[in-house]
């Protein structure tokens, strides 16, 4: 019984962590534009992480699992990779750097098997590895076309007040199924490793992880919001609604599939499509080769922590 609650415990942790770093791949470029204020945006998605969670949640967490390690791994091996994770997304997340928890949890848990000796299904991540570049890319290619779409319906609204409680009522939807699109893809980082020890029922799982996540968007989101909202590219209503909805449908699409991806490379993807509506020039590039580094260090250094961690105390 102390086992579970250890397990439960460092899988909130993790679900905390990742609240506070994607938080800003929600509403960062909402908050970024200005038309809605933060106090607001976080509160609307914190309901809808709960209910992305909580529906369709059990596909990733399955994933995470039983997918990537193919046999039952011992308790300690579990809460190593979750602290592991967590501890790393902490420190990224207090320096303002949005980046992936899809990376570090999946990091840690590979690290973590290869120090058991447990099987791998290598094809399995190598599959997940395949999504994380496609991931970006596919933002990038939807956040342009929607702009233009965007645009050029903006030209064809006559009145600007119709046009501007549009943009808003989109700005809020797209939150909403940006909200619930989190949910549903990252539960299963929070709580996918416990999944491996079939102790707790997926579902419960689920409902574990979401409400974790939102407390972490409720209690330190803010920090990295700014980085994701004004630090890449400066985001005007139409631009912030085209990257919102293009990470909502990239990440949701993965979700169905259960396949655990990264929030911030999605936003990060959909940021550069608006901004390269204004050209290259407008783009941040320091910003964006630092994002990148953090990406590709990511899992490596997840992995080597969980490794070497549970080789010390093993």
């Amino acid at each position: 019984m102390s086992s579970v609650i250890l397990l439960v415990a460092a899988g909130i942790y993790v679900g905390w962590n990742i609240g506070a770093n994607d938080t800003a791949n929600c509403i960062g470029t909402a908050v970024g534009s200005g038309l809605i204020s933060y106090s607001k945006a976080v509160i609307l998605i914190a309901i809808f992480i709960i209910l992305g969670a909580s529906i369709q949640g059990e596909r990733v967490i399955e994933t995470i699992g039983k997918g990537i390690v193919t046999e039952v791994i011992p308790v300690p091996a579990i809460i190593i990779a979750l602290l592991s994770a967590g501890a790393f997304v902490t420190i990224a997340t207090y320096l303002k750097l949005p980046v992936s928890t899809s990376q570090a949890i999946v990091g840690g848990v590979t690290g973590v098997s290869l120090s058991v000796g447990a099987n791998i299904a290598w094809n399995e991540v190598l599959s997940i590895i395949l999504c994380w570049i496609i991931n970006p890319i596919a933002t990038l290619v939807i956040a342009y076309g929607l702009y233009h779409i965007l645009n050029a319906l903006a030209r064809k609204v006559k009145r600007i007040r119709v046009w501007e409680r549009f943009i808003t009522v989109l700005l809020v939807v797209t939150i909403s199924y940006m909200a619930y699109s989190l949910g549903a893809n990252h539960a299963g980082n929070a709580v996918g490793p416990i999944a491996n020890l079939g102790v707790i029922k997926l579902r419960w799982l689920a409902i574990i992880g979401g409400l974790s996540i939102a407390l972490g968007s409720i209690t330190y989101g803010h920090r990295v919001s700014e980085t994701v909202g004004k630090s890449i590219t400066l985001l005007d209503p139409i631009t912030a609604c085209a990257a919102q909805l293009s990470i909502a449908i990239v990440v949701h699409m993965f979700s169905i599939l259960g396949i655990p991806v990264s929030t911030s490379q999605a936003i990060v993807g959909g940021v550069i499509g608006v901004g390269l509506v204004r050209g290259v020039t407008a783009i941040n590039r320091s910003i964006i080769i630092k994002i990148i580094i953090g990406w590709i260090a990511t899992p490596l250094i997840s992995a080597i922590i969980a490794f070497s961690i549970y080789k010390i105390v093993a």
